[in-house]
């Protein structure tokens, strides 16, 4: 039975074209070439980036919290509540306004108590402003350094500058050194990043990042064994080109210099809707949908990379209408902390909340009255 599932899951139409077999992409005669085995590598580096990432933080971004005055909010203490407390760990971090009210009669306090608890309650399990600081410097020290490394992998090649190259010889393209580097380091940190989603800052978007960083992964491994590299390497840079500003914008931000945040974030947008919705669909995916088919006919690997594509394209596009929103807020509002995140909630937002509805209840019951 195991044997069969092997058999079928590395059928060769699955992963290569007619008339290739595995067999063509063995090494010799000085030609290298990707294995499926080489990607047990990934884990383990994964894990090592996870520790660098770790040391990063703690003797790198967090002094630099410090030079920049980069400091959590003070947060007021959350009274002892038993009854509020078992509500919150086991039912919901918001309550319904119907909860409120049974919580008021358990516990004989106000709604506008009862409400301020639970705010400050969720606010203690928000990760602070020196949190989000060192995330975003260590994704910005990334991006940064990958970009950097996909230029250098990427400058002196035929297929950077004509996209009808990627696919001369395909798939009996021997593997550079520099490519297996780039894709390890790419593939490594999106398997962090997936690793540690559930410690990190949480977001609003934290789903989608969930899809993103799992499409993300399968495309790399499938590009991997598939030798479909060359596009891969370009898909990867195109990626982190405009992820640097965005970072960047943000650890700015966190460190209220907010008018070179907001100008790194407007270059930060005009990169993003250029790259991810300019010359990805419209160079990249073209790429991989037409010339393919000029050296050889369509087969499951062709049509399974472009659907990874074309879902990578589909959160492009959800992620534009987010950054849009932001630009609004940067260009005509002042624009603090990313949009995505859970921000912390404030109390005298929370009072405003309740005279507002306490004076409409009362004029309500005024104009009842009156009648």
């Amino acid at each position: 039975m195991l044997h069969t599932v092997t058999e079928w899951l590395w059928w060769e139409r699955l992963w290569l074209p007619v008339n290739v077999s595995w067999a063509d992409l063995e090494d010799r005669d000085g030609r290298v070439y990707a294995k499926a085995s080489q990607l047990y590598g990934v884990l383990p580096l994964a894990l090592c980036l996870l520790v660098v990432r770790f040391l990063f933080e703690r003797l790198v971004a967090a002094p630099l919290a410090d030079v920049c005055g980069v400091k959590d909010r003070l947060r007021r203490a959350v009274e002892q509540n038993v009854i509020l407390e078992n509500y919150f760990c086991a039912k919901a971090h918001v309550p319904s306004q119907a909860d409120v009210r049974a919580l008021c009669k358990k516990t004989s306090w106000t709604e506008r108590r009862v409400q301020l608890w639970f705010r400050r309650r969720r606010n203690h399990q928000r990760p602070g402003l020196r949190k989000r600081f060192c995330e975003a410097s260590w994704r910005c020290v990334f991006y940064f350094f990958a970009f950097i490394g996909g230029i250098v992998a990427l400058h002196d090649k035929p297929w950077f500058y004509n996209l009808k190259e990627v696919w001369t010889d395909f798939p009996k393209q021997s593997l550079l050194p520099s490519q297996h580097w780039y894709y390890f380091l790419e593939m490594g940190f999106y398997l962090s990043l997936l690793l540690s989603l559930t410690f990190d800052v949480k977001r609003k978007d934290f789903k989608e990042q969930v899809i993103h960083h799992i499409a993300t992964l399968t495309l790399l491994a499938f590009s991997w064994i598939s030798n479909y590299i060359r596009v891969g390497t370009i898909v990867m840079a195109l990626h982190d080109s405009a992820d640097i500003l965005l970072e960047g914008a943000k650890v700015l931000n966190y460190a209220k210099w907010h008018k070179m945040a907001n100008a790194m974030f407007v270059v930060f947008t005009i990169l993003f809707m250029l790259t991810r919705l300019v010359i990805f669909p419209f160079w990249v995916i073209h790429c991989t949908w037409v010339y393919p088919l000029e050296s050889y006919p369509a087969f499951f690997g062709y049509y399974f990379f472009n659907i990874m594509l074309l879902v990578l394209q589909m959160l492009h596009i959800y992620w534009a209408f987010l950054i849009s929103k932001m630009l609004f807020k940067c260009l005509f509002s002042k624009l603090e902390g990313d949009d995505r995140s859970d921000q912390e909630e404030d109390d005298s937002e929370e009072e405003r909340k309740y005279k507002r509805s306490h004076m409409n209840g009362a004029g309500i019951r005024g104009q009842a009255n009156g009648h």
